[in-house]
């Protein structure tokens, strides 16, 4: 990707303003973390990466993001609603994207491909949790625009939650997609299909600054199939680094309100990418959870 001397001097200005941010949110919190006693930590969605916690038995959660990457001048939003059937141990949910992306110097902004999703609580203990997902995506997005595949996938994932002991937790991810015969518009209008098989890895370290405060690194690497300059599929690699944060707003009602903040930057077939990630989810009680099976 090449960047004109504008964008270089924005892009230098925007990596020290995030080093500069990140020192000043350590230094700012440091107290905290001195004082905190009784230190827990926000299981709330992160931004890239994949926690490893289901929704507790009556508890919902609402969840929106918006990512806008400068340079491309391209923006993407999900909209996230995640369900206990009807426990912890089982969790539905689906997500609905929208975004505005480019494709052959056309812009275009629409519903992407819809996502719906099964994850089971495998395993949830005092310092590490298992959630492994597995998810259907519908081609609801038109390909013609680079919105969607134009084919039914699968998707799954294996997220990994561990406390590294009271003020540090990391997450980690491993999965991919497969979509068959996935549909591709080339350059010269013609539609091609292939088999694909995506790959992505992440993973995150979250400082518990304070009960209602986190502190977050996020790494991402993402392996994608795309078709060929003349023929053929290729594999494109893409690296995100992420740092941001989060907090909570506690209502008496029981409703938690979590805004956070990162910024994104890409490497490899990403590099020259880099932008902001907004982060907004509500969670709260829609039902009286029964009381537990008698053993």
């Amino acid at each position: 990707m090449i960047i004109d001397g504008t964008h270089k001097i924005h892009e230098l200005v925007y990596k020290k303003l995030i080093i500069v941010m990140t020192a000043m949110a350590f230094f700012i919190t440091a107290p905290a973390i001195i004082l905190a006693e009784d230190v827990k930590h926000i299981e709330d969605n992160s931004f890239l990466v994949e926690e490893a916690f289901n929704q507790e038995p009556g508890v919902i959660q609402h969840i929106q993001s918006w990512m806008y990457i400068y340079n491309a001048k391209e923006w993407f939003y999900t909209f996230t609603q995640e369900w206990p059937a009807p426990g912890q141990l089982n969790q539905l949910s689906y997500s609905i994207p929208v975004s505005r992306i480019h494709v052959y110097g056309t812009a275009g902004t629409g519903l992407g491909d819809v996502q719906l999703n099964y994850r089971v609580q495998a395993y949830h203990g005092a310092f590490v949790s298992f959630a492994p997902r597995l998810s259907l995506l519908f081609p609801t997005g038109n390909y013609k625009r680079g919105l969607g595949s134009g084919s039914i996938g699968i998707q799954a994932n294996l997220p990994l939650s561990i406390h590294l002991g009271p003020y540090f937790i990391t997450h980690l991810n491993a999965g991919g997609t497969v979509t068959p015969n996935a549909r591709f518009l080339k350059e010269w209008r013609e539609t091609v299909r292939y088999t694909t098989l995506n790959f992505f890895f992440g993973g995150s370290i979250i400082w518990l600054a304070h009960k209602n405060f986190n502190l977050m690194l996020e790494g991402l690497c993402t392996s994608n199939e795309v078709p060929g300059n003349l023929r053929g599929i290729m594999r494109e690699y893409s690296y995100y680094v992420n740092p941001g944060f989060r907090f909570a707003i506690n209502h008496e009602s029981g409703l938690q309100i979590v805004p956070g903040l990162s910024f994104p930057v890409g490497f490899g077939s990403a590099r020259g990418d880099w932008g902001v990630y907004v982060y907004l989810s509500f969670e709260h009680e829609a039902w009286k959870p029964g009381p537990p099976p008698v053993k």
